[in-house]
């Protein structure tokens, strides 16, 4: 049990930051340009702080990926969800605590179709990255799996940050909600459930491809 415990605080930290991060890099104006590379180091480096106990996940759609693939068990994943949207809340609270909020961005509508795709390209490279880097028996013991992650990430922001909400990750997407920077909660659900089912897609997605 307190081996257990140990990996769902370790989840709850690492998701924490991540979130502190997205949040505060949007409450104190940090250059867009920027923002990306910071949230993607941070992910980089929470992953090799807490690998090696938890797996470092920080994320339900790795967490699933993960399970689906057979890297973590299934009696695990749902204290590993609630803890890391348990996680990125508090870091949410913790933002509107210091600078007040944020503001939506005010758009006239916007192109649902778009968003979800974005999000389940972004996130299914993501899972993706994760198995083959972080749990494959044929890279067991790299040390560049945190590097790959959190570039990984930094990329897909780059690439749709623009056009969705860049969260890649259900906990990131619920915490907007608790941030007030997302004009409809059912946007960050929505976001949440297209991110959940791209780590579907790249956990069987690595079960078909991999030796292991």
């Amino acid at each position: 049990m307190a081996e257990n415990f140990k990996k769902y605080f370790v989840e709850l930290i690492g998701t924490f930051f991540l979130v502190f991060v997205v949040g505060a890099t949007a409450a104190w104006g940090t250059e867009s340009t920027i923002a990306p590379i910071a949230i993607g180091f941070t992910l980089m480096v929470m992953v090799y702080a807490g690998g090696y106990i938890s797996g470092g996940h920080y994320n339900p759609a790795v967490s699933f990926a993960a399970a689906i693939r057979g890297a973590l068990e299934w009696k695990q994943f749902i204290p590993y969800i609630i803890a890391q949207i348990l996680g990125g809340v508090l870091a949410g609270f913790t933002i509107v605590a210091m600078a007040g909020g944020l503001e939506a961005p005010v758009k006239e509508s916007y192109n649902f179709v778009n968003i979800f795709v974005a999000e389940f390209i972004a996130t299914f490279a993501l899972c993706y990255v994760v198995l083959h880097t972080a749990t494959s028996k044929k890279t067991e013991g790299n040390s560049y799996y945190g590097l790959a992650i959190g570039s990984t990430v930094t990329a897909m922001a780059f690439a749709v940050g623009g056009i969705c909400l860049g969260a890649f990750n259900p906990a990131v997407a619920i915490s907007t909600i608790v941030l007030g920077n997302v004009c409809c909660p059912c946007l960050a659900l929505g976001t949440a459930g297209v991110n959940l089912a791209a780590g579907l897609c790249a956990g069987f997605a690595y079960k078909f491809l991999s030796q292991d």
